[in-house]
């Protein structure tokens, strides 16, 4: 329990800073949701500043999901995402394993390789030669793999394989395990924290997909959510909406397109949190 004044003083000062930044981050929440579920006139009538809703309609989220585009657009989305952080985690954890071992030969200038990426960058145009020269222009593919593998990611996760016991290793090599069983027996089924941890980083990074989207994709068909959702946010501010009819519509819908855009990844981090936290700790140690 609290002992004296200056004490109730500290704690009273912490918590009023926490409220605050509590309130800070819900408020734009809550102002987007409400926004979208009132109709515009409504949020007119109290001079645009909308928390609560007093009425609800669904317009603007059915007006969202009928255009043929957005579907498309979630399809999209859903597959680089889910693909992508699936041939992350593979690719990730097959370069990262064998960088745990000290007895690889080169291991030193592949780990020097793969700290140089994360201060140095080929940069735009010898990055768009490569992604044209391979074929994967206007494709799905050209927002995955030239990202399949992430420094940052690599690093933690080989620092989190480092500290594993080594008599799991030994002991799966006199049971006669070859390196690549070891890696899928023992070293994954312990690695869910970092799993989850470093999955979570490359499907938001997927999910959030923008610019290699504008960069290397031209078909429409093939565009993001996160590339549409620009365009409708953009939409108010064309010289065509000439009149007050024309934009409220818009603006109604650009917060339920920034609901439904941001809505799965808030649904699901929730189920994984623990193991992020976790993972990130264990996984920043050493290295």
């Amino acid at each position: 329990m609290v002992g004296n004044w200056k004490d109730r003083l500290y704690l009273t000062f912490i918590y009023t800073i926490l409220i605050g930044l509590v309130v800070s981050i819900i408020f734009p929440l809550l102002y987007v949701v409400s926004v979208s579920l009132t109709p515009y006139s409504e949020v007119l009538k109290h001079g645009g500043f909308l928390i609560i809703p007093r009425e609800i309609t669904l317009a603007a989220y059915k007006a969202f999901l009928s255009d043929d585009i957005i579907p498309r657009a979630y399809a999209v989305t859903i597959f680089i995402t889910v693909v992508g952080t699936l041939v992350n985690l593979a690719l990730t954890s097959l370069m990262a394993y064998p960088l745990t071992k000290k007895y690889l030969p080169g291991r030193n200038v592949f780990l020097l390789l793969v700290v140089f990426t994360t201060l140095f960058g080929g940069g735009m145009i010898p990055t768009y030669l490569i992604v044209k020269e391979t074929g994967l222009l206007d494709s799905v593919w050209a927002m995955i793999v030239p990202s399949a593998i992430g420094s940052f990611n690599l690093l933690v996760m080989k620092s989190f394989f480092e500290q594993l016991p080594e008599s799991l290793d030994e002991a799966a090599r006199i049971d006669g395990a070859s390196e690549t069983g070891i890696l899928l027996r023992v070293v994954l089924p312990l690695s869910m924290p970092i799993m989850a941890t470093v999955g979570l980083f490359y499907a938001v990074g997927h999910w959030n997909e923008f610019f290699a989207a504008i960069i290397y994709i031209s078909d429409r068909q093939l565009h993001p959510l996160q590339v549409m959702l620009r365009a409708i946010l953009t939409a108010a501010e064309s010289p065509e909406q000439q009149n007050i009819e024309e934009t409220l519509p818009t603006v109604s819908l650009q917060m339920a397109a920034v609901v439904l855009t941001a809505l799965p990844i808030l649904v699901i981090y929730p189920f994984i949190q623990k193991y992020f936290t976790k993972g990130v700790l264990l996984g920043s140690i050493k290295g």
